[in-house]
């Protein structure tokens, strides 16, 4: 499997963990739980084929986690109704722009 696509199931994984832990409610709940533990499991284990295969680790870790950031807020905003300001959209485009200069610096 490609390496980003590796990557990416591992952003899933992570970001339907996170969501979850919400909708678990203090692990009251049993199916969100249970998404909970899946989607973490999913997450390390994916990423640690991800860094045993050889990719970087710093870029796979600013990518796992800046693009976890983005996407349990746009997820929080979206169907929780949680506040967003420019403040923190500025903050995500920091976070993103810090990640892309990473893999820019990698390529050199």
């Amino acid at each position: 499997m490609p390496p980003y696509l590796l990557l990416a199931v591992a952003i899933a994984g992570e970001v339907a963990a996170t969501t979850s832990l919400k909708l678990s409610e203090n692990f009251s709940k049993p199916v969100p739980s249970v998404v909970v533990v899946v989607g973490y499991v999913i997450a390390f284990g994916v990423l640690a084929k991800l860094l045993k295969d050889g990719f970087p680790v710093g870029v796979a870790y600013a990518v796992w986690a800046a693009a976890g950031i983005a996407l349990v807020a746009a997820i929080g905003v979206l169907f929780f109704k949680e506040p967003l300001t420019w403040t923190m959209i500025g903050g995500l485009a920091l976070i993103i722009g810090g990640v892309v200069l990473l893999e820019l610096g990698r390529s050199h």
